[in-house]
């Protein structure tokens, strides 16, 4: 049996290559407030993403405070977002003095369903945290119009989606901010680690002020801020991960490609729907799971998969309703009841990322298919996959 794998696994860079980064640090003795390789990592990100404004944050959840925070909502006004997300979404309404309001998602995407938001609006109602899953990314367009009509901010937690594109706009470039995590099980990391991203550039100084206690000057504070602030360390790891990001993208597509071959044909696993016009993200591959069709429950796989040391997730899963602060709070829908909790059983991650190799695939497909004594072997549309 090989080594436990795992969903995830964090890209790190050459302790070589960050050798010289570090003595630039000592050298220097700047470690945090806005050093040079801070600066240097906010531009490079803007360049990647698209985008004339990108902020970065000690971590993803402090960075939804202060974008939340950037709005200027009324206190104890409702913000809609999903109940299928991490739990700091909803935190990070509820700790700015808002009340987080659930809507269902939509069936293909998982995402946001803009038709349920809608159902959800109220009078108090002053803003949409929407959230891309997986990859996958939410109807930018139905959100942006219901906003529109109703006059509300519309803000997206991007954390599964950096560097993907929407026919071709950057992701970071939609609705009045977007929040990424930087956190080690991304895609691209720094550790810990976040940023905002805002199409207006005249954002940089608002956000500047609520990261960093509202201090405009050695004399004045202009603001009700927070230390939100990435120190020097961070930024070096990320600007070497940065360069690899490209790479590890291209070695999970390929994986994502040997997935949905091994699953092919397979009844009762959907594999993810590939978005037309997207570029993904490859943060994550999930599958759903219908017991009837499949003859195992998204449970059943879990601990098959985990007798063999593969350790998927149940992601997410309980979801935000299903947690004490929020528990049996109502999923506002346009169907008879929420498809989020149906679908909330049924999801499974598979592991995803660069340590991902033929035999584990294997081992999968022979969990997968062993009712039908069908699975793939090495070399069966695997060769892709062998690491040089």
């Amino acid at each position: 049996m090989f080594e436990p794998l795992y969903v995830a696994k964090a890209l790190l860079p050459d302790l070589d290559d960050l050798q010289p980064y570090l003595q630039q640090i000592w050298k220097t003795g700047t470690v945090s407030n806005n050093g040079p390789l801070h600066q240097t990592l906010e531009r490079s990100l803007e360049e990647y993403l698209g985008v004339p404004c990108a902020m970065l944050f000690n971590n993803g959840t402090v960075a939804l405070l202060v974008a939340l925070k950037l709005m200027n909502l009324a206190q104890q006004s409702e913000v809609i977002t999903t109940p299928l997300t991490f739990a700091a979404t909803p935190h990070a309404i509820s700790w700015n003095g808002l009340k987080p309001v659930f809507a269902d998602i939509d069936p293909t995407t998982l995402t946001l369903d803009p038709a349920s938001v809608e159902k959800a609006i109220s009078p108090k109602t002053s803003a949409i945290l929407a959230v891309h899953v997986y990859g996958s990314v939410c109807d930018v367009d139905g959100l942006q119009r219901v906003a529109d009509r109703h006059g509300l901010r519309l803000i997206y937690d991007a954390a599964h989606v950096f560097g993907s594109t929407v026919n071709g706009l950057p992701i970071g470039a939609f609705g009045d901010a977007s929040v990424f995590s930087f956190h080690a099980t991304k895609l691209f990391n720094t550790m810990e680690g976040g940023a905002i991203t805002s199409r207006n550039q005249a954002d940089r100084d608002a956000i500047y002020y609520l990261r960093n206690f509202g201090i405009k000057n050695e004399e004045e504070v202009v603001e009700i801020g927070i230390n939100g602030k990435m120190n020097e360390v961070q930024c070096a790891i990320g600007l070497l991960n940065l360069k690899m990001v490209v790479a590890e993208r291209s070695v999970r597509a390929h994986l994502r490609r040997s997935y949905n071959e091994m699953l092919k044909g397979l009844p009762g696993i959907r594999t993810p729907y590939a978005q037309p016009g997207v570029l993904n993200s490859e943060q994550y591959y999930h599958l759903i799971v219908d017991p009837t069709e499949f003859g195992r429950t998204r449970d059943d796989l879990y601990v098959e998969l985990k007798l063999k040391n593969v350790f998927a997730r149940k992601y997410f899963h309980p979801i935000c309703t299903d947690f004490g602060p929020y528990k049996g709070w109502p999923v506002h829908t346009t169907r008879e009841t929420p498809y989020v909790e149906e679908v909330k059983s049924r999801v499974l991650c598979l592991p995803f990322h660069n340590g991902v190799l033929p035999q584990h695939v294997e081992e999968m497909s022979a969990v997968f298919w062993r009712e039908t004594g069908r699975h793939l072997h090495p070399g069966d549309s695997l060769a892709h996959l062998e690491r040089g």
